[in-house]
C-alpha cells in the first residue's frame, strides 16, 4: 500500500529490486503464521517482494534465507517427507562421507576428511542455499562505479596463538594474516577514526535518544556526552544506577577458574539478568532499557533468558589478541573470506587464480567446478540441495547398517544417494527432523536447543558525510531497527580504492535482533520468526529509510539521493540461545550438547556451532573436525 512519504523517502527509486513473492512461500508461511499473512503481503502490490534484491556478484541469489530456501525447509517441518517419496531418483552415487550443510562447519569437515581420510576417499557437501558459506556470506553492490561489500552474518575473526589449531588451519587454507592492511584516510577533511569491522566502533561515536526516551525530535549525545549518565534523558534513579555501574571496572574479570568448575556451573545455573542483579547490583529496568540485547547480543536474545555463562563463553576460545582495537580482522564481507579460502583449498579450480587473499576475495566462483558431472575427484560441493531424509540402511539397526541413505530435493526433484558415513553440519532445527529414528536420548537433547532469528540489513550509501557532520563514524540507539551502525575501512587486497573518507561510498550494516523481555526463551524465538517472516521487503525498506531520515536528516542525509541499494539477509534460526544448564547440565544430568558430541548415532555424527554453544567460526571449525575424527576413529575401516 502506498505511503504519502514514499516519494520523499525514495521508495520508488530503482535499487535492483527482484520482484517475486511466490505462492508456495505464502502457503507455507500461512501454516506458520496467521491466515491473514499471505493476503496482507499480496495487498501491498507486485513491487513488495519478500526476499528482496540480492545485490551483485557471486551472492546475488543467496541473501540470507531466500523464499526458495524457506519453502524447502517448511516442507520438512510440515512432514512432507515423513515417508520416502515414490518418485525419488537414485543417483547411483556412493561417497565415503556426505556432509549435510555447507557453512563453515560443513566445509571445515569436508577439508578435514579430504586431508585425513587417506588416498582414494570421496566426500560430498550438500548445501541447501545457492551459495556455500552459511551465515558467512556477503552482499556486493556497485555504487557509482565502485564495488562495496557488507557481511550477511558472521563478521570478523581474531588473531590466534601462532601454533594453535586455528592458526595451523588458517595456514593450511592460505589465510595470510600479514596481508590484512587496510585503507588509509584519503579526504582533505580532518581525519576521524574508523574500525576494520562493522562491529568495532573505535569512535568517535554518538548515541541517539528518540521517542522511547520522550525526545521528539530526537537528540544526539556525542562521545563523552553519551558516556556521562548525567546527560541521559532518563529518570534520576536510573542515572544514579548507571553512575555506579560506570565505576565498576572489575566487572569484566572472569569470575571462575576454569570451564566446568563450581563457579562456572553457578553462572550456568542462572540467567545473565539474574547474574547482573544478584552479583552486580543492577535493576531489571536498567538491564532491559540499556542492556537488551547488548548483554547476550552475541546469542541473539537478551539477558533475561540466556545462561549467565554466555557472558564469558567466548573467552574460552583463547585468542592471542581478541581486542577490538588491535586483534579484530575482517574481509570486506565478513567471514565469507574464510569460507572461500576453505573451498579454494578443497577444490582448487573452484575460484580461478592463485590461492592469495586478493584472488580468492575478488575472483568469481566457478560454480561449474564445484560439482562437475562424471568427475572423479575427492571432494565436491552440491549447491541448492536440501537434505530431507538421512537414514541407515536398516532402519532401527544402525549397528548392522553398512551405509546411510541421503535423500535431498533439488530443482523440484527428489534424489537419493549412499554414504558410508554422514556428518550433520546443519542447525539443530533441521537435523532433528531430517535424521530418522534418532534415539530418545538424542531427541531429548535436541529438545533443549533453542534458536532465535536475526536480520542483517546492508544499506549501500553514496557517501557518509551525514555521519561525519555529526563528528562520528559510529552510532548507537535503543529503539527502531538494529542498535548500532559503523563505517569501517576494508583491506587493500579487496578493493581498488586504497583510501577512504566521508565522500566515499560504503555499506552500513544494521544487525536486527528480536527480543521480547519477559517472555520465555522459546516464545521469544517463535515471536521473532513470526515478525521476520511476516514483514515484506518493502515495509522493512520503508522503516530503515524513515529511521535514517529521522536520525541523520538534520546533517544532510537524503534517503532518496544517498541510498544506492538495500539488501535484507533474513536468518530464521541465526543464533543458538543457551539457557541455564546448557553448558554444563543441571540436576545431575549431562549438558544436552555433550550427548550429541560424545557418541555417533551409528554412521552419523553431529557438528555445527550449536554443539559448541557459541556462534563463532572457530567453534564451527573445531566441531567439524571433531565430527570427522569420530567418523575416522569409529565408523570407516
Amino acid at each position: 500500500m502506498s505511503n504519502p512519504n514514499d516519494k520523499r523517502l525514495g521508495m520508488e527509486a530503482r535499487i535492483c529490486r527482484r520482484d517475486f513473492l511466490n505462492s508456495t512461500l505464502l502457503a507455507s508461511g500461512g501454516l506458520l503464521l496467521s491466515p491473514a499473512f499471505p493476503r496482507q503481503l499480496l495487498a501491498e502490490g507486485p513491487d513488495d517482494d519478500w526476499t528482496g534484491p540480492g545485490g551483485t556478484g557471486d551472492y546475488a541469489t543467496s541473501n540470507g534465507n531466500t523464499a526458495e530456501v524457506m519453502n524447502a525447509a517448511h516442507r520438512i517441518r510440515d512432514h512432507a517427507f515423513d515417508a520416502p517419496p515414490a518418485d525419488t531418483i537414485d543417483t547411483g552415487e556412493t561417497f565415503d562421507c556426505v556432509i549435510v550443510g555447507g557453512g563453515i562447519s560443513g566445509l571445515a569437515a569436508a577439508l578435514a576428511f579430504k586431508t585425513q581420510g587417506g588416498d582414494g576417499v570421496k566426500c560430498l557437501v550438500l548445501e541447501n542455499h545457492p551459495m556455500f558459506g552459511g551465515e558467512a556470506r556477503r552482499n556486493e553492490f556497485m555504487v557509482d562505479g565502485q564495488r562495496v561489500m557488507g557481511p550477511q552474518g558472521a563478521d570478523h575473526f581474531q588473531i590466534p596463538y601462532p601454533h594453535s589449531f586455528i592458526a595451523r588451519f588458517y595456514e593450511m587454507i592460505g589465510l595470510d594474516l600479514a596481508g590484512f592492511k587496510y585503507q588509509t584516510w584519503g579526504s582533505p577533511l580532518a581525519e576521524i577514526s574508523l574500525g576494520r569491522t562493522f562491529e568495532q566502533m573505535p569512535g568517535p561515536n554518538g548515541t541517539w535518544f528518540g521517542a522511547r526516551f520522550g525526545q521528539n525530535p530526537g537528540i544526539w549525545l556525542i562521545g563523552s556526552e553519551a558516556r556521562n549518565p548525567d546527560n541521559l534523558p532518563v529518570p534520576p534513579a536510573m542515572r544514579a544506577e548507571l553512575r555506579r555501574r560506570r565505576g565498576r571496572a572489575h566487572e569484566s574479570a572472569k569470575p571462575y577458574d576454569y570451564p566446568g568448575d563450581a563457579k562456572s556451573r553457578r553462572l550456568d545455573s542462572m540467567t545473565i539478568e539474574q547474574h547482573l542483579i544478584e552479583d552486580r547490583g543492577l535493576t531489571e529496568d536498567v538491564i532491559r532499557t540499556f542492556m537488551t540485547p547488548g548483554e547476550g547480543g552475541g546469542y541473539g536474545l537478551g539477558p533475561d533468558v540466556l545462561s549467565a555463562y554466555c557472558e564469558y563463553a567466548f573467552d574460552d576460545l583463547h585468542c592471542l589478541d581478541d581486542s577490538a582495537e588491535t586483534g579484530w580482522q575482517a574481509f570486506p564481507g565478513g567471514n565469507e573470506g574464510i569460507g572461500r579460502h576453505i573451498v579454494k583449498t578443497l577444490i582448487p579450480d573452484s575460484i580461478p587464480g592463485p590461492k592469495t587473499l586478493e584472488a580468492v576475495s575478488r575472483n568469481s566462483v566457478d560454480f561449474s567446478a564445484l560439482d562437475p558431472p562424471n568427475a572423479d575427484r575427492p571432494a565436491r560441493v552440491r549447491l541448492g540441495a536440501t537434505v530431507v531424509r538421512v537414514e541407515h540402511e536398516y532402519p532401527g539397526q544402525p549397528g548392522k547398517s553398512g551405509f546411510v541413505w541421503i535423500t535431498y530435493t533439488r530443482e523440484g526433484k527428489v534424489y537419493r544417494l549412499k554414504a558410508r558415513s554422514a556428518v550433520m553440519a546443519g542447525g539443530c532445527w533441521t537435523t532433528k527432523r531430517v535424521v530418522r529414528d534418532l534415539p530418545a536420548s538424542y531427541l531429548e537433547a535436541y529438545s533443549q536447543f533453542y534458536r532465535s532469528p536475526c536480520m542483517v540489513m546492508n544499506v549501500a550509501v553514496r557517501n557518509w558525510m551525514f555521519l561525519y557532520k555529526l563528528g562520528i563514524s559510529g552510532a548507537s540507539w535503543y529503539e527502531g531497527l538494529g542498535s548500532f551502525v559503523c563505517v569501517h575501512k576494508v583491506p587493500l587486497f579487496s578493493t581498488d580504492q586504497k583510501t577512504i573518507g566521508p565522500e566515499s561510498p560504503t555499506v552500513l550494516t544494521f544487525k536486527v535482533l528480536y527480543c521480547y523481555p519477559g517472555l520465555g526463551i522459546e516464545e521469544q524465538g517463535n515471536r521473532g520468526r513470526t515478525e521476520l517472516l511476516a514483514t515484506s521487503f518493502r515495509e522493512y525498506e520503508r522503516q530503515i529509510r524513515e529511521q535514517m531520515t529521522e536520525m541523520f536528516g538534520r546533517t544532510g542525509f537524503d534517503s532518496r539521493r544517498d541510498i544506492a541499494g538495500i539488501v535484507l539477509n533474513r536468518w530464521g534460526h541465526a543464533y543458538v540461545n543457551p539457557q541455564p544448564g546448557f553448558f554444563f547440565g543441571k540436576n545431575g544430568q549431562p549438558a544436552p550438547r555433550e550427548i550429541l558430541r560424545n557418541v555417533p548415532f551409528g554412521r552419523i555424527t553431529f557438528a555445527n556451532t550449536d554443539l559448541g554453544g557459541t556462534a563463532d567460526h572457530k567453534v564451527a571449525i573445531i566441531e567439524g573436525h571433531r565430527a570427522v575424527g569420530q567418523v575416522l576413529d569409529r565408523i570407516l575401516t
